[in-house]
């Protein structure tokens, strides 16, 4: 039977801008490797493959870059709940591998969906010991803040530069930044807004135009360093290097001694909408 898909640009309003995601509404009869295959054929960031819920949730959905499954990500899920929520649904609540992610909905006069905001699972801090290989692979001579290490999904290291610029004319080492085997998210303060872009050759995306899974820890990270005070929240413009402009907000509540939430929200616009016929093969 014909798979059908729709297409989201996420952490915009306006279409062709943000990042793609692909959302295949009825994906139960899939295996693996044609998920898989099929990421790759189309070769966004994420795909995303939606089945029944199994814990009393809207919607079971798992995520893939080109090459590789993630456990959860973050423009995949919002591009998701805005393909499947229903007329006048204010939350909606997705399945993913890292757990349970609930997100409220809000709508402009019309009823139409306009913002999104996820409560991701909370990141591990994780030990990080290759900061001079992290710095080669950058060309740059050091961070303005401890590096940061956290997973919530994907492990995203967070380098600090000293300016927006600095931060706009990285031209990493991608192979090097691949060994490296994490997301590497370089950022710096715009003033009312950070700019921040994130590199992640080692899942077949060289530099990704939104990532709502690194927009989450980024608010921790500040929060953690005293750069700015917990339940602040960061607005961040990632993409314009490679024409994919992206607005992300976040926020961490809690304290130094217990992380109570961290909340990532935007925009996102259907473009398109299609469907794969397999031949049978699937």
């Amino acid at each position: 039977m014909p798979l059908p898909y729709v297409v989201a640009d996420v952490f915009t309003d306006r279409p062709l801008e943000g990042n793609g995601v692909a959302v295949f509404t009825a994906a139960e009869s899939l295996d693996d490797t044609t998920m898989q295959r099929l990421a790759r054929e189309l070769n966004l960031s994420e795909t995303v493959f939606t089945a029944p819920p199994r814990r009393g949730g809207d919607a079971a959905i798992r995520i893939f870059t080109p090459t590789a499954e993630l456990p959860f990500a973050g423009h995949p899920v919002l591009g998701t709940a805005f393909v499947l929520a229903g007329p006048g649904q204010e939350e909606i609540t997705l399945e993913t591998k890292a757990g349970d992610v609930p997100l409220a909905l809000e709508r402009d006069g019309d009823g139409r969906l306009r913002f999104g905001r996820m409560a991701q699972p909370l990141p591990s801090t994780d030990a990080f010991d290759a900061e001079a290989q992290l710095l080669a692979a950058l060309g740059v001579a050091r961070s303005e803040l401890p590096i940061g290490a956290y997973t919530n999904g994907p492990q995203t290291l967070y380098v600090a530069l000293d300016s927006p610029r600095a931060v706009s004319g990285l031209t990493p080492d991608m192979q090097a930044l691949a060994a490296l085997r994490a997301n590497i998210c370089c950022f710096a303060d715009a003033g009312s807004f950070w700019r921040a872009r994130v590199f992640g050759p080692h899942l077949g995306v060289p530099e990704d135009p939104a990532t709502g899974s690194a927009a989450g820890p980024l608010s921790l990270h500040l929060a953690r360093n005293g750069v700015i005070e917990f339940g602040t929240e960061i607005e961040i413009h990632q993409g314009d290097e490679i024409g994919r402009p992206s607005i992300l907000h976040s926020r961490t509540l809690g304290s130094l001694e217990t992380i109570e939430r961290i909340e990532v929200g935007g925009c996102a616009v259907i473009v398109a909408r299609g469907e794969f016929d397999l031949g049978g093969a699937a």
